[in-house]
């Protein structure tokens, strides 16, 4: 399953065996305690951190996998371009009617009774907007948790604002009374996961994320899961970079650059065309959008000019699974352009 999500651009991390927590870090990372962004260890292979060191990289994978076996499964829901509803059935008081849907009044008249988990607060605010309830979407990846609650897997806009993770019932951002979010800032649990309670279990209907639905999309902006982190502040550059940067984000030596290296990957995808299977054409698609994705970050290619490219390719090769060829394309677009590319041999 890791290699699996990690072909379709989803960077997933090792979960400890039989628990849904991340494998722990090495010795001299817990004695040191220092931050994620400095340690060393992400660039020598290993798994600390949690989602902080997920990869799609797939021989990274095998060897993390190889060394523990029992390993679970996560993916790191921000870089993957993952949006998942939480539902919980977790045994705790009803709350008064003016906390189960954040910032929406509950007429008295609307008969609460058989209230009791966030199936039913879901169901309500569905209801409310008159939308179909998203534990019943069978549309998309829908996995029960061994609780008994639910994970509804939906894919972020592409080029939309952040969507931040909200997490425990008592949380100012949840989508109502114990209905999270796991999105920017989290990790979510793959279908297959074992652990000491059960197993994550992916139900009848889509094995893939669909896009969020646009009402769903308005609820996260309204109950503040947006935008997740402050814009990013711009590195120092040296005198005349902005005029150098801007002429080649569509032209010019740097537009030319990616085009070259994006060239002999994209070949590769097309090339696919010519063997129906064996040819590891979702890998490859990958590396073609995550290398696309880290050069629109490098300001050498726009994102839809990448968005394009990649299309035609995947689309020439397998022009029977144009929904799956967007899905890897998305998240593996998201994850390259967290690793800005320069074709100077900067990065």
């Amino acid at each position: 399953m890791a290699l699996w999500l990690a072909a379709r651009g989803m960077p997933v991390h090792p979960l400890a065996p039989g628990t849904k927590t991340p494998a722990g870090n090495c010795a001299a990372c817990r004695e040191q305690q220092h931050a994620p962004a400095d340690c060393p260890c992400t660039a020598r292979g290993r798994w600390c951190h949690g989602f902080h060191a997920a990869t799609t990289d797939a021989a990274v994978i095998r060897d993390w996998w190889r060394q523990e076996p029992g390993f679970g499964v996560a993916v790191s829901c921000g870089p993957a371009g993952l949006v998942v509803i939480d539902v919980d059935t977790h045994p705790a008081e009803l709350p008064e009617r003016g906390r189960l849907l954040p910032g929406i009044p509950i007429d008295d008249r609307v008969d609460l009774t058989g209230l009791r988990s966030g199936y039913d607060t879901l169901a309500l605010l569905a209801a409310v907007r008159r939308r179909p309830d998203p534990a019943q979407d069978t549309a998309t990846l829908r996995v029960r948790t061994p609780s008994g609650g639910l994970h509804i897997w939906y894919r972020a806009p592409l080029g939309g604002p952040a969507i931040r993770s909200s997490t425990g019932t008592g949380s100012r951002t949840a989508l109502a009374w114990q209905v999270d979010v796991r999105a920017t800032g989290g990790y979510i649990v793959a279908p297959g996961t074992r652990t000491a309670h059960g197993t994550y279990e992916a139900l009848p209907g889509s094995r893939t994320p669909a896009p969020l639905p646009l009402w769903l999309g308005a609820e996260l902006a309204r109950t503040g899961h947006h935008p997740a982190l402050p814009e990013p502040q711009p590195q120092p550059r040296p005198q005349g970079a902005a005029r150098a940067r801007t002429t080649t984000t569509a032209s010019g030596a740097g537009a030319d650059d990616a085009h070259r290296i994006l060239g002999p990957l994209l070949a590769e995808v097309r090339d696919c065309a010519h063997a129906p299977s064996g040819t590891a054409f979702s890998e490859k698609l990958n590396r073609a959008a995550f290398t696309a994705g880290g050069l629109a970050a490098g300001g050498h290619i726009t994102l839809p000019e990448c968005a394009r490219l990649l299309a035609e390719a995947a689309d020439a090769a397998r022009p029977g699974r144009a929904r799956r060829n967007r899905l890897v394309i998305d998240s593996a677009l998201r994850a390259g352009s967290h690793r800005p590319i320069h074709p100077k041999g900067r990065s």
